[in-house]
């Protein structure tokens, strides 16, 4: 039988600065939540898909892109996650890996903001 989805408050909207990565224990799981420059929220779970790395304490930023050898582009619309041992790229919109595009994907759950609350939904 599945369990039910329980829902976490984690803080005030006002103190989710874009940009900057917000690390919560919750229901034995270590939880990322970030501001992307648009505003909306994502809540990671903090291990690689990789390496079990704990991807959240990561650089987070644009990513670099490639349509072929020689070329190379800084694409800052974009919002990636790198993977602090190995430099994988995960984008924050997506989950998906940006530059191997393997078949992995970050763990992400809901997250929400209700009347100035953020809620992680696990």
């Amino acid at each position: 039988m599945a369990q039910a989805k329980q829902q976490h408050k984690v803080g005030r909207s006002q103190d989710f600065a874009i940009g900057q990565m917000n690390l919560f224990e919750l229901q034995g799981r270590e939880i990322g939540v970030i501001r992307l420059p648009g505003g909306d929220l994502r809540a990671i779970n903090n291990s690689c898909p990789h390496k079990g790395a704990p991807i959240c304490r990561g650089i987070v930023g644009g990513t670099w892109r490639s349509s072929g050898p020689g070329d190379l582009t800084l694409d800052s619309g974009s919002v990636a996650l790198a993977c602090p041992w190995h430099g994988f790229e995960y984008d924050l919109v997506t989950g998906e890996e940006v530059c191997w595009r393997r078949p992995t994907r970050l763990r992400m759950y809901g997250v929400e903001e209700v009347d100035g609350e953020v809620i992680v939904t696990l």
